[in-house]
């Protein structure tokens, strides 16, 4: 497979995962910022991710041998560029082919998205356009000068001047291509309506759920990861092998901090972030909250955890959520069934309590 290709997949493959880290706490963003959680500024926030990520892969990429790397020559003449690209334009039918043309052209390009970003997803205009391409370019190439700070005994690749001056400029035709995107649509301003309740969608009940899954996942992730590195620091090379006790330890850290957020507050993690709350109902808050966790996330979890055949079982569970969903008039599925209660945007005001 072309090189090219490898980094360009890796540069997705590597944005997808950040995307997955980062997806909670921009639903709850959005939510809070501007009301509700738009598909459009979700793609666009990914895009940026994966092109940040192509940034990395394509200029840093792919490391050399330390074994064979030969060391890279340093540009420090200012525009000597110019004397190229006059070259180039002295032949003539050969201009856009020619080397020194096309390493410009591409390092302009490839800045441009990040002056557009700057401006639509920062709401920052040409000012910081600049400082940040230029920001950026001298991080890559001091990167590149000091072989990957420190890594490999000298550079293996060429420090460029010029590099620096083609990027900037990327990034401030990309911030003035921007200008095109309406103004409304720049930055994160908090909308006007933000705190006001919105109404209770399939599509908002889905989105709770999927975060409070892809939390969870992504928890247990980070616990077994970090349990593993600590059996190997303590020197415990069977049990890092195994993998037993940091899958245990990853299903029940979850369980855990979800069992006391649903407790202390009568709200899942996805629901904080969607802005969804439980509410009403014939039991006391000491007995709906453990039934809300049960009928939600906490028993598909406690059911993930099971071995084997019960698989089956947590796969049955999570239909049965999700028809609930689709068939009960408020949305409120599963937990609301077994807590008793309904559902409401968390934003309205909170029921007195009768005394």
């Amino acid at each position: 497979m072309d090189e090219q290709v490898i980094l360009g997949v890796l540069a997705i493959a590597a944005g997808l995962v950040v995307g997955v880290f980062l997806f909670v706490p921009f639903v709850a963003l959005s939510y809070r910022r501007r009301g509700g959680f738009g598909i459009g500024r979700f793609v666009l926030w990914g895009a940026a991710l994966v092109y940040l990520m192509a940034i990395w892969t394509y200029t840093l990429l792919p490391l050399p041998d330390p074994g064979t790397i030969r060391c890279a020559g340093v540009n420090l003449d200012v525009l000597a560029f110019v004397g190229d690209i006059r070259g180039a334009f002295a032949r003539p039918g050969r201009t856009l082919t020619d080397p020194a043309v096309l390493q410009l052209l591409l390092n302009v390009l490839l800045f441009v998205p990040l002056g557009f970003f700057v401006r639509v997803l920062g709401g920052r205009g040409i000012p910081t356009a600049l400082l940040v391409g230029l920001g950026v370019s001298a991080f890559i190439e001091t990167t590149q000068l000091t072989g990957v700070w420190g890594l490999y005994p000298c550079a293996y690749r060429v420090f460029d001047v010029d590099d620096l001056l083609s990027n900037t400029l990327g990034a401030l035709i990309g911030s003035v291509l921007a200008l095109a995107v309406p103004r409304r649509h720049w930055g994160t301003p908090k909308f006007p309506d933000a705190e006001s309740p919105r109404p209770i969608t399939r599509r908002r009940r889905f989105l709770a759920m999927l975060c409070d899954v892809l939390a969870a996942w992504v928890l247990g992730v980070a616990v077994a990861v970090g349990f593993q590195l600590l059996l190997y620091a303590l020197g415990a090379d069977r049990a890092v092998r195994e993998g037993t006790a940091a899958n245990a330890v990853a299903g029940a850290v979850p369980i855990a901090l979800w069992l006391t957020v649903t407790l202390a507050t009568g709200r899942t993690i996805g629901d904080h972030a969607v802005q969804l709350r439980y509410t009403g109902g014939q039991l006391p808050p000491a007995l709906a909250r453990p039934l809300r966790f049960l009928g939600g996330i906490g028993g598909y979890l406690l059911l993930s955890a099971l071995p084997g055949a019960w698989g089956v079982v947590t796969g049955a569970f999570a239909l049965v959520s999700a028809v609930l969903v689709l068939t009960t008039d408020d949305r409120r599925g599963l937990p609301g069934i077994v807590s008793g209660q309904r559902l409401v945007d968390a934003r309205e005001p909170v029921e007195p309590v009768e005394r």
